[in-house]
């Protein structure tokens, strides 16, 4: 088991009934270097991954000739060559994964950005300022979503509980599928990005959607408007959010996803203070690493057993 840093796999989930037949090892530190993620690793026939945490390309795949399955939290995940894993003879098998807590981490990023929560609780901790800021209303402010899917929609209906303004844009969003969430299309990105006080993202990574908000799209947005992205790091241009935040071109941000994870010390992400972060904790919950671990279980008995589920590619 790769990655799992609050070392909870064999916790959460009943590994007991694959006695005899696995050895589990769990490794919690991340493997920044693939010398030594192969050295780690190349005894092992059975490999279960924590999303995308530790990529596996087609070179990796080769440099582990004893890999049998591979199994992904997830039935997505953009990081693993399934035709490399085909090539090499590796079963790749995903588990479900609830799109609840994602949406509940953007409305915890969202309001504490709205209502500076970070910010004061930590002149509260080290008795600095009471009261220091004054929190920006939610209630008839827009909410723009880049992107109307499974967890798009599931953030609209809340925007819209709290009074808000709702409207989405995605490449292929129409009307019809808006008004099935209760939210207005907008006629284009741009058009959303300059009238939202709030823009969060819900795309998936593609080539389309790579790279999609940029210097460009940030110089449309209003200086008092918040970004927030719980999707995907390379949808956002990093230089270009670092530009804005630094310049005082939107108002601040809340990030959740990275584009090298975890963010080294000395990255200048970390030194922003209208940046709000946190450690890609949107899939991150009790309820979901439960179906992760049980279902990762019943994959390895599925493999040995010679009838494998929930198989990727």
């Amino acid at each position: 088991m790769l990655d799992d840093y609050q070392g909870i796999s064999t916790k959460i989930a009943d590994w007991s009934s694959l006695d005899g037949q696995v050895e589990v090892t769990v490794f919690r530190d991340h493997f920044f270097r693939e010398e030594d993620l192969v050295a780690a690793l190349a005894s092992y026939e059975i490999i279960v991954v924590m999303r995308e945490r530790t990529p596996f390309p087609a070179a990796l795949f080769a440099r582990l000739p004893r890999l049998r399955l591979l199994v992904t939290t997830g039935m997505r995940n953009a990081s693993i060559d399934l035709s490399a894993a085909t090539a090499h003879g590796v079963t790749v098998c995903g588990t479900a994964s609830a799109t609840e807590p994602p949406v509940e981490l953007t409305w915890a990023l969202i309001l504490a950005l709205a209502r500076n929560i970070v910010g004061e609780n930590v002149a509260f901790r080290q008795a600095g300022p009471w009261q220091d800021s004054v929190g920006v209303d939610l209630h008839g402010k827009r909410l723009g979503l880049l992107g109307l899917g499974k967890i798009g929609s599931r953030v609209a209906k809340v925007g819209a509980a709290f009074g808000m303004d709702v409207v989405a844009w995605s490449p292929n969003l129409t009307d019809a599928r808006a008004g099935e969430v209760g939210v207005r299309r907008a006629p284009t990105k741009e058009a959303l990005l300059e009238t939202s006080d709030f823009v969060s993202i819900h795309l998936v990574l593609s080539e389309r959607s790579r790279g999609l908000v940029g210097r460009a799209e940030f110089a449309r947005m209003r200086p008092t408007a918040f970004l927030i992205n719980t999707s995907r790091a390379q949808i956002v241009d990093q230089p270009a959010l670092i530009e804005a935040l630094q310049q005082g071109i939107i108002a601040g941000a809340a990030v959740d996803v990275f584009e090298v994870e975890p963010v080294p010390t000395d990255d200048v992400l970390r030194t922003l203070p209208t940046l709000l972060a946190t450690p890609h904790l949107g899939y991150v919950s009790q309820g979901n690493y439960a179906t992760y671990f049980r279902e990762a279980v019943e994959d390895i008995h599925a493999f040995l057993a010679g009838a494998p589920l929930r198989k990727l590619g």
